[in-house]
């Protein structure tokens, strides 16, 4: 007896190293699908341990377009039935759904060897493509890496375009404790930024214990964006519209450089999807400086800093009995939204406007009791752009902190970004010879840069087109984080029902970042910002000028930076075309797959015709995930 208590207790305990995932619920995946060749069972599908081999179930997938933003185009891709999503979703089947909104999608989920899925198939587009982009970026984490090259038959170095590959997308069904707890149907949600346990059990109307308990995480766990969280369901999801989260407020503050937080009870998303396990932990710990940074700017609109370098550079609201010598009434209406302060105080900040302290131009850098600030002479009328700044407060677009009225001339204090611009540090040699920018320095510029664009076009009232984007344009932080700056050609969108037309006869702009509509043309729309950051983007691919001379090209034409990329994509030996197109002073050390990714996403910024390019909130989506890929 004793040997055969003995032989029930070894074979038990293997059971249980086979098979580590069979347990009452089902494990969080953790990001431990960001490592590839990492053979962690949680990375391979939720165990078959419900109650039944098959059920119905649901999946959740964020509108992607232009592939995948119809009920037709999602359910082609996830191999489900269009009318079910549509009926849902409370759209049609054509209906164009709005970028990043979340889509329901009902499949029959089995249990198939060990785990549960429902199986949908992908046949490879381009060279690039691979199981961890088709698993993380095409798929938005409904499946893992892991899981395709468990059940494809093709090596992962070995894949080429025209592959068929059979796509086994998570799902599971209830086990016996949550169908004693009432729960019928468990749905595959995708975590997204700022989401967290109770919020997501919210979402769905469910006990968020019952959320913690499936996934097998605590009020202490950390969850990660792009990963499913299985939520237990009572009833049948019926006609639900899940809204697509606005983006958090904007804030006037620089990222911290200190990780020092409180503890909450809320556990939010933690940036996490990227490529090498290798990686994780040093990326993570930089992540839990962002992710607070992120989280604390929610609860105030002026930062403590922000308030402290108002009075310390001595500005001085205008008192009312106190005369402006203002010649517009545009100026005079802006100035009451702006601190003011006397000419002598900007004479002693930049040391009476000394050759030293000169930036740029009519800029200059000035001190004041240790803050350091931009002032920028102007003269003429002022007032659209200060009309403009004062509505604005984002991050990522310069901040306007006072301004002086002296003599006819306009004197603007700005924020001073202690970096110079982003074209000195692509194009000038003395930046190259010192310190080059790096793949993540800027993915993570081009991400702030389309955040500030993405806020002008859709989140204040009224929209505006800044209509001048270009890198010397864009100024870099004491971190290197992007601002857009100068709003003096900046407009409002107006007729905003037929997509912000509006036409000029007088064009201006910079070689190489116009648009061929508003060339030829004077149209203009928020498209014309798609463009030129189309454009910036391949400056920061490439190293290169929008606008470069060639001599041995015919006729000495300028070459421009938005027609060179069409060649990388055409034809064939794309890959190799696009290192050869890709800025040596990187010395090949980027992920190649992202800068496909990157390019191509330019590529569609530049198109001919403005209504093939993206809007410039599935842009800022699209370098979201690129940005948080790239961080791992």
């Amino acid at each position: 007896m004793p040997m055969l208590w003995f032989l029930n207790l070894v074979i038990f305990f293997i059971m249980l190293w086979q098979f580590p995932v069979s347990h009452c619920q089902q494990p969080y995946v953790n990001n431990e699908q960001l490592d590839c060749y990492n053979n962690s069972t949680v990375t391979h599908g939720f165990a078959c341990n419900g109650v039944s081999s098959t059920c119905p179930s649901y999946l959740t997938f964020r509108s992607s377009p232009p592939d995948y933003d119809t009920a037709a185009s999602i359910a082609s891709l996830l191999s489900a039935d269009p009318s079910l999503i549509a009926q849902i979703n409370n759209i049609s089947i054509v209906e164009k759904i709005p970028m990043d909104t979340v889509v329901i999608v009902p499949v029959n989920c089995s249990c198939s060897s060990h785990y549960y899925q429902h199986n949908s198939s992908y046949v490879l587009k381009t060279e690039s493509d691979n199981y961890y982009i088709l698993a993380n970026l095409t798929l938005q984490g409904l499946t893992t890496c892991q899981s395709l090259i468990d059940q494809n038959p093709y090596d992962s170095r070995e894949l080429s375009a025209g592959m068929r590959l059979v796509v086994p997308l998570w799902c599971a069904c209830p086990t016996a404790n949550q169908t004693a707890r009432g729960a019928k149907y468990l749905i595959s949600y995708l975590t997204d930024w700022d989401d967290y346990i109770e919020s997501i059990a919210e979402m769905f109307g469910v006990d968020p214990q019952m959320v913690f308990d499936a996934n097998q995480l605590t009020e202490d766990s950390v969850i990660y964006p792009f990963t499913p969280i299985l939520v237990p369901l009572e009833n049948e999801l019926s006609k639900i519209q899940i809204a697509p989260s606005p983006p958090p407020p904007p804030s006037p503050e620089p990222p911290p450089t200190t990780t020092g937080v409180t503890k909450s009870s809320k556990k939010w998303v933690f940036v996490g999807v990227g490529i090498g396990a290798g990686l994780l932990l040093p990326a993570l710990s930089g992540f839990v400086a962002y992710f607070f940074h992120r989280r604390s700017k929610k609860g105030k609109s002026v930062s403590d800093s922000e308030n402290r370098f108002s009075e310390s550079a001595g500005y001085k609201s205008i008192p009312e009995n106190k005369p402006c010598s203002v010649s517009s009434a545009g100026i005079q209406y802006a100035i009451g939204s702006f601190t003011v302060y006397e000419f002598e105080e900007l004479q002693n900040a930049t040391g009476f406007f000394s050759e030293a302290n000169r930036i740029k131009g009519s800029v200059y850098r000035g001190s004041f009791k240790g803050d350091d600030a931009a002032i920028k002479m102007m003269r003429g009328d002022v007032s659209s752009e200060l009309n403009i700044l004062k509505q604005i407060n984002h991050s990522n677009v310069i901040r306007l902190s006072g301004l002086c009225l002296h003599e006819g001339n306009t004197y603007l204090v700005y924020e001073y970004a202690e970096n110079g611009s982003l074209s000195d540090w692509l194009h000038l040699k003395k930046y190259q010879s010192s310190f080059c920018l790096g793949w993540k320095q800027r993915v993570q510029i081009a991400n702030d840069v389309a955040d500030a664009l993405n806020y002008l076009h859709n989140y204040t009232n009224p929209p505006y087109i800044h209509k001048d984007l270009k890198s010397s344009n864009i100024l870099l932080d004491g971190n290197l984080r992007g601002k857009v700056a100068n709003f003096g050609l900046a407009r409002t969108v107006e007729n905003q029902e037929k997509g912000g037309l509006q036409l000029t006869a007088h064009v201006v702009g910079t070689q190489g970042y116009m648009a061929p509509e508003y060339i030829e043309n004077g149209m203009i729309t928020p498209k014309l910002d798609v463009f030129a950051f189309g454009v910036v983007i391949l400056e920061l691919l490439s190293g290169r000028e929008a606008a470069s001379s060639d001599s041995n090209k015919k006729n000495g034409k300028e070459e421009l930076l938005s027609a060179s990329i069409s060649q990388v994509f055409g034809g064939e030996n794309v890959r190799e075309k696009l290192r050869g197109f890709v800025d040596p002073s990187m010395r090949d050390e980027y992920p190649l797959d992202l800068a496909y990714s990157m390019a191509q996403l330019a590529n569609n910024c530049v198109a001919y015709d403005p209504n093939s390019r993206p809007t410039m909130s599935e842009v800022s989506m699209t370098l979201s995930k690129i940005l948080s890929s790239s961080m791992d």
